[in-house]
C-alpha cells in the first residue's frame, strides 16, 4: 500500500517520517528501494539523531548506499523550498515523466556490498555495541538477612550490613516483617556492571567481621530498573 509524505522540510513532516520509520529499516520492506531514494531526495538534510533517531538512522543508511552506487565526486548543490517559477514548470514536468518511466525499470542501482562497505558496517555495529555496553543498567534487589539466633542485636546487624560500601551499591529502606520474626529484610539498588549480588553476599556480608551478626542472606526479589 502506497504511503504519502509531505512537507519533509518542516518539523511536522519529519515527525511524520520518524513515526513511520520507527521499528523499520526502510520505507518499503527489508531492502532499500526506489521509494527510499524518493523520500531521501525530499529531505533537505540529515534529521537530528536526538529528535528523530529512526529517521536519522535511515538517512545514513540510504546515503551510504547511494554513495557506493554513484562513485563520482559531487560538488554539492542547494535545494530551494520556494515555489517554482513559470519557466521551471516545464522542466519539472519533464522530471516527473522521466521518473514515471524509471519506475517501470528493474535496474539494480545498488548491487552487492563491497568489502569496504562490509567493513564499515561492522565497525559501526561494533561502535554501537560498545556504546550500549557503557550504558549499564540497574537492578532493585530485596534481600533477607538472617541473624544467628534470637539474641543477636538486630540494630548492630543492620549497621554492619549498611557499613558495606561499593561503587554502584546503594542501600535503601528496611521492609517490615511479621511480628516475632527474627530477620532483616532490606532493599538495595545496584549498577549491574559494578556489583554482583552473589559476590556481595559471599565476600562481604557473610565474612568477618559482619558474620558475627549475619548467618546467611537470601535474595527474595531481583528486578531490572
Amino acid at each position: 500500500m502506497a504511503v504519502t509524505f509531505s512537507d519533509l522540510h518542516t518539523e511536522s513532516g519529519l515527525k511524520s517520517l520518524e513515526s513511520f520509520l520507527t521499528g523499520k529499516d526502510y520505507i518499503s520492506g527489508n531492502q532499500i528501494t526506489k521509494d527510499d531514494v524518493k523520500v531521501y531526495a525530499a529531505v533537505l538534510g540529515k534529521p537530528s539523531a536526538d529528535l528523530y533517531p529512526s529517521a536519522s538512522k535511515w538517512y545514513d543508511c540510504v546515503a551510504s548506499k547511494l554513495s557506493s552506487s554513484f562513485p563520482g565526486k559531487a560538488t554539492g548543490v542547494g535545494i530551494s523550498t520556494q515555489a517554482p517559477s513559470a519557466e521551471a514548470a516545464p522542466a519539472k514536468e519533464a522530471v516527473k515523466e522521466a521518473d514515471a518511466a524509471d519506475d517501470d525499470d528493474d535496474l539494480d542501482l545498488f548491487g552487492d556490498e563491497t568489502e569496504e562497505e562490509k567493513k564499515a558496517a561492522e565497525e559501526r555495529d561494533q561502535a554501537k555495541a560498545s556504546t550500549k555496553k557503557k550504558e549499564s543498567g540497574k537492578s532493585s534487589v530485596l534481600m533477607d538477612v538472617k541473624p544467628w539466633d534470637d539474641e543477636t542485636d538486630m540494630k548492630k546487624l543492620e549497621e554492619a550490613v549498611r557499613s558495606v560500601e561499593l561503587p554502584g551499591l546503594l542501600w535503601a529502606k528496611l521492609v517490615p516483617v511479621g511480628y516475632g520474626i527474627k530477620k532483616m529484610t532490606i532493599m538495595l539498588t545496584i549498577v549491574d556492571d559494578l556489583v554482583s549480588v552473589d559476590s556481595l553476599i559471599e565476600e562481604r556480608l557473610t565474612v568477618e567481621p559482619i558474620n558475627e551478626y549475619v548467618q546467611s542472606c537470601d535474595i527474595v526479589a531481583f528486578n531490572k530498573i
